[in-house]
C-alpha cells in the first residue's frame, strides 16, 4: 500500500501516450492502463489500435510496470462525460484504493514528475484511512492551443487541474468535488493541438461531446502565429476562460519543456498557491464544523 499508481486511457489518441508515459515511469510503482475490450469510444464509435504500439509498449516497459485494464466502459445508456468519469472510477478501483490514485492523460506530459510525487509524499498520512480524509491535488496545466509551421499557440496563464486522490469518489472526469490541494507543477496539455481531421474527430468522441461552443472550430482553424494577438475568449466551451494566446518558437515537446524551464520560467506565485490552500483548508473545516452541529 502507500504506491504510486499511475493510471492512463487508451483510446483513439494512444499514440500520443509514447509521450506521457516515459515522464512519469520511473517515478511509478506501477502503471495501470484502461482500454476497452470493444474499442470503442465514450461515444460507441470504434477505434483502431496499430500491433506496433503494443510492441512499443512492451520494449519499453524495462522493469515490467504496466498492466492492462479491459472491461466494458462504453453504456450506451450513459452520455460521454458520464463514461468518462464511470471509466476513470473503475479504473481507480482497479489501481487500489490505500495507494496514491493518479490519473494522466494520453496528451498530458509533466515537466517535472519527481516534484509532485516529492509534493504528494507530504501527504501519505491521507492514505491511513482515506475514506475518512477524502482529498484531491491539482497541478497547473500548459495549455497548447494549435501547433503552427514554427511553433505552437498555447493559453498564457496555467489552468489548475486535477491529477490525484486517494479516494476516486468522482462527480466529473477526475473531480471529486472534496478538499483540493495546489502544487506548483505545470503539465503540458495539448487539449486541441491536434490536426483539424484529428480534433474534429476528438470533438465528436470525449467527454465534453455536447458541450462544444458552436464558433469554437471556425475561430481555430483562422487563428495562426501572425494573428493571435488579434483575437481573445478562445476557450471551447466557455470562450472568455482562455482569454489570451501566446507563442513558442518550437514545436517538440522537449524542446518546449526547456523554453519553459530558460527563457519564459513560468511559475505558479507562492502566494497564489498559499492563498489557494487556505481557502481550501477553511472552507473543508467550516463544512465540517456545520456537519458536526446538525
Amino acid at each position: 500500500m502507500k504506491k504510486i499508481h499511475v493510471g492512463f486511457l487508451l483510446s483513439y489518441d494512444y499514440e500520443k501516450l509514447k509521450l506521457s508515459i516515459p515522464p512519469v515511469y520511473n517515478a511509478a510503482d506501477k502503471i495501470f492502463i484502461a482500454e476497452d475490450s470493444n474499442k470503442k469510444t465514450w461515444s460507441g464509435n470504434e477505434f483502431v489500435v496499430d500491433e506496433s504500439f503494443y510492441e512499443w509498449l512492451k520494449e519499453f516497459d524495462v522493469d515490467n510496470k504496466i498492466e492492462f485494464y479491459r472491461d466494458d466502459f462504453y453504456i450506451p445508456e450513459l452520455t460521454a462525460i458520464q463514461n468518462d468519469t464511470r471509466e476513470r472510477h473503475l479504473l481507480s478501483m482497479k489501481m487500489g484504493i490505500g495507494n496514491w490514485l493518479i490519473q494522466i492523460d494520453s496528451d498530458e506530459y509533466f515537466i517535472d514528475f519527481d516534484s509532485f510525487i516529492a509534493n504528494l509524499r507530504k501527504y501519505d498520512h491521507y492514505l491511513d484511512n482515506p475514506k475518512k480524509n477524502k482529498i484531491q491535488f491539482a497541478c497547473f496545466w500548459l495549455i497548447i492551443y494549435k501547433y503552427t509551421k514554427e511553433g505552437v499557440l498555447f493559453v498564457n496563464k496555467p489552468m489548475k487541474s486535477i491529477f490525484a486522490t486517494n479516494y476516486p469518489n468522482y462527480k466529473c472526469a477526475r473531480r471529486t468535488n472534496e478538499r483540493t490541494v495546489y502544487f506548483d507543477n505545470l503539465v503540458l496539455h495539448e487539449s486541441i493541438a491536434r490536426t483539424e481531421e484529428q480534433l474534429r474527430y476528438k470533438l465528436k468522441n470525449w467527454g465534453h461531446t455536447n458541450e462544444v461552443d458552436k464558433n469554437f472550430l471556425k475561430k481555430w482553424k483562422m487563428i495562426d502565429e501572425t494573428n493571435y494577438d488579434q483575437f481573445e475568449d478562445f476557450y471551447y466551451i466557455e470562450p472568455k476562460r482562455w482569454k489570451k494566446l501566446d507563442y513558442f518558437p518550437a514545436t517538440r515537446i522537449k524542446d518546449i519543456k526547456k523554453i519553459i524551464d530558460t527563457k519564459y520560467k513560468i511559475k505558479i506565485s507562492k502566494k497564489y498557491l498559499v492563498l489557494k490552500n487556505f481557502g481550501q483548508w477553511f472552507k473543508f473545516v467550516w463544512r465540517k464544523k456545520i456537519l458536526s452541529m446538525s
